[in-house]
């Protein structure tokens, strides 16, 4: 069965080394870093399984969701997606437990460059896999604030200059021009002062914190070649996969007959022959 990529093992940040990537197929963790190059096939059978409940289903919703739990989960809730929208507060929450563990952390608003410049927020514990995971070549925290709908209110005032979207195509195409995050950072800050002071305002100039940090996190993805054309594998449409791995970049493995979003095939069952 296929899993989610997940964050990889201990990478180095400091050293211009490839990100380490495995993929839990069954029982088994299969490094793959090491079958770029190499012909590999993967198989659909057909099954998939929610990866919360494990019953059967036949479509997965929100990365491998059935869709009772789709509608039930708090991680499958549309404020994940747009965390200005986070309503803990007003009650409401499909589990508290699970909004004070994922919501009710510190979470940091940063700048990243994987299709071009972008805006985003994740959890203090999520730094880098969250960066990792968008295929990001430059990251960089500026703000730490209090909670997720904190997070979401920066967000919304700094996407008014900035993209909150990275266009998967272009990521995939090669890698982006080197970015200066630091200036950028500052002359977001400048412009969304006022938007940012309304918030302080609002939930107090304690629960927001402006980071200087002026280390730019760079990451290198094992990609020996990229696409000049990018093309999407399904495995709803084509159950078998088969192509030379060119690299892994973000949730995407990059074979010469296309690329595939491993992640938007949590759940499904899979053989790998390689």
């Amino acid at each position: 069965m296929i899993g989610s990529l997940p964050s990889p093992t201990e990478p180095s940040l400091t050293e211009q080394r490839p990100i380490e990537y495995q993929l839990p197929i069954g029982e088994k963790t299969v490094p793959f870093n090491p079958l770029i190059g190499t012909t590999i096939k993967l198989s659909a059978s057909g099954l998939i399984n929610c990866v919360a409940c494990g019953r059967k289903t036949n479509k997965s919703f929100s990365q491998g969701h059935c869709f009772p739990c789709m509608r039930s989960l708090p991680q499958c809730d549309s404020c994940i997606i747009k965390p200005e929208l986070c309503h803990y507060a007003e009650g409401t929450c499909r589990d508290e437990k699970w909004g004070e563990q994922h919501c009710l952390q510190d979470h940091f608003v940063y700048l990243a460059n994987s299709s071009g410049i972008k805006v985003g927020i994740t959890r203090g514990t999520q730094v880098p896999t969250r960066w990792i995971d968008q295929g990001a070549s430059q990251a960089l925290p500026i703000y730490r604030v209090s909670n997720r709908l904190l997070s979401g209110r920066i967000e919304v005032a700094l996407k008014q200059h900035v993209s909150d979207k990275t266009d998967w195509r272009k990521m995939l195409k090669g890698k982006p021009e080197p970015v200066d995050l630091i200036a950028r950072a500052e002359q977001l800050v400048e412009d969304c002062k006022e938007q940012i002071s309304a918030v302080e305002q609002e939930f107090g100039i304690q629960s927001i914190s402006r980071l200087h940090n002026d280390a730019i996190t760079e990451l290198h993805f094992p990609v020996e070649s990229y696409p000049e054309k990018v093309k999407s594998l399904n495995f709803d449409k084509t159950p078998e996969i088969e192509g030379t791995l060119m690299g892994i970049k973000g949730q995407y493995l990059i074979l010469d007959t296309g690329v595939l979003n491993i992640r938007k095939f949590t759940g499904y069952q899979i053989e790998l022959v390689c």
